[in-house]
């Protein structure tokens, strides 16, 4: 797994002989920083790259893939050949779901908030290369078939969350915190629906300000946003986005909360540059929040996982805008670093045994589909996947 953070590589050795899944061993690689910006590049909208640019990451992310992968089996001391598959969730360019914002026409000024007329996600990372690198079967390009089910083609991680945080005890919610936030509500009723959806920005538009004003890549403990001042006042300018007055199913990503995202509701440079850097991490929180509150009312616990995790300022003041406990995931079993890159081991152990990825309530999908493309490993890869 690697998302829209752009700080590296996660791979995950899981087992799932039990009833629950079991992580063996971890692995993480960081980008460089070439890459990081090569990425960066080819993901911003309308940007113009040559073919050659976008073939040659393609390629350089699929054996970066590989090489992730065979140092985890090392690491582990497992061979090649007792990895029944590797799921691949490639690294998202650009993410365009078909989703029609309150108050937006088709003939609104505003590109950005028009409706996509032909949805789509990419993700990169060759799992041809992968395959043939590590003599695994891959699977990879699981957003595109919910998408051509007329899905949104995210959040993919709450058929994995109702799988392993379900508890038939008490109503919970998962909030996962990358570069884009999202929600799982599992409610305790076993037959009850799930949902899920994305809430909007995680840590992205932190760690693009943080990158522009102080040349870091993250805000370490929310520590530059603690020593700011939180303007409520912008607050409540940024949450009449459209977006978050939206009803799920929706989705989103970087293309849409960016700093040109921030710049057309006001002129940030105005303002203390440590005190938008707080305004951005309360936005992210109470958004959350918001969301749990509105579509997610019986909530009796929420588990945090994803790289958000990592910042106590916004773990504190999700803590402080919502009644019940908030808690790491790793109390329930699984850190929270490493839940996102086991949701991808679980998805394709789904598709190898022809079972849905998706869930049609969470992304808008007409139907549960099987998900993903898989690419046989040569001789040196495993059985066929078991049930």
């Amino acid at each position: 797994m690697s998302g829209t953070s752009l700080d590296g590589i996660d791979a995950a050795l899981v087992d799932f002989k039990s009833t629950k899944a079991r992580l063996v061993e971890f692995e993480y690689l960081p980008f460089p920083g070439d890459i990081q910006n090569t990425i960066q590049q080819l993901s911003k909208p309308d940007t113009l790259i040559s073919l050659k640019e976008y073939g040659t990451m393609d390629a350089r992310l699929g054996h970066l893939f590989a090489e992730t992968v065979n140092a985890l089996l090392a690491k582990a001391n497992i061979p090649a050949s007792l990895v029944n598959a590797i799921g691949s969730h490639g690294q998202t360019i650009y993410h365009a779901p078909d989703i029609r914002l309150p108050g937006i026409t088709d003939a609104s000024q505003s590109t950005k908030n028009r409706r996509q007329p032909f949805p789509f996600s990419l993700q990169i990372g060759d799992p041809n290369i992968i395959a043939e690198l590590t003599g695994i079967t891959t699977v990879a390009d699981f957003r595109r078939r919910d998408i051509a089910a007329k899905g949104q083609g995210a959040p993919l991680v709450p058929a994995f969350h109702h799988a392993v945080f379900h508890h038939p005890d008490e109503h919970r919610c998962i909030v996962n915190i990358g570069g884009i936030a999202n929600i799982t509500v599992l409610p305790k009723q076993p037959s009850a629906a799930v949902i899920g959806f994305d809430t909007g920005p995680g840590n992205t538009l932190m760690d693009l300000w943080i990158k522009l004003q102080r040349n870091l890549s993250y805000d370490k403990n929310g520590a530059w946003a603690k020593a700011g001042n939180i303007n409520h006042d912008l607050i409540a300018l940024l949450k009449q986005d459209a977006y978050f007055n939206a009803a799920p199913p929706k989705s989103t990503g970087k293309e849409y909360f960016s700093l040109p995202w921030v710049y057309q509701y006001f002129d940030a440079f105005s303002y203390k540059a440590e005190d938008i850097q707080a305004s951005l991490c309360f936005l992210t929180a109470i958004t959350i929040c918001d969301a749990i509150k509105k579509h997610a009312q019986e909530t009796e616990r929420v588990l945090i996982c994803g790289g958000g995790i990592h910042n106590e300022y916004l773990l504190a003041l999700i803590q402080q805008n919502i009644e019940c406990p908030v808690e790491s995931t790793e109390q329930y079993g699984l850190h929270p670093d490493h839940v996102e890159a086991m949701a991808f081991a679980w998805l394709a152990r789904q598709t190898l045994n022809n079972l849905p990825g998706n869930l049609k309530e969470v992304t808008g999908a007409t139907d549960s589909v099987v998900l993903g493309g898989i690419y046989p490993g040569n001789k040196k890869g495993a059985a066929p996947c078991s049930r």
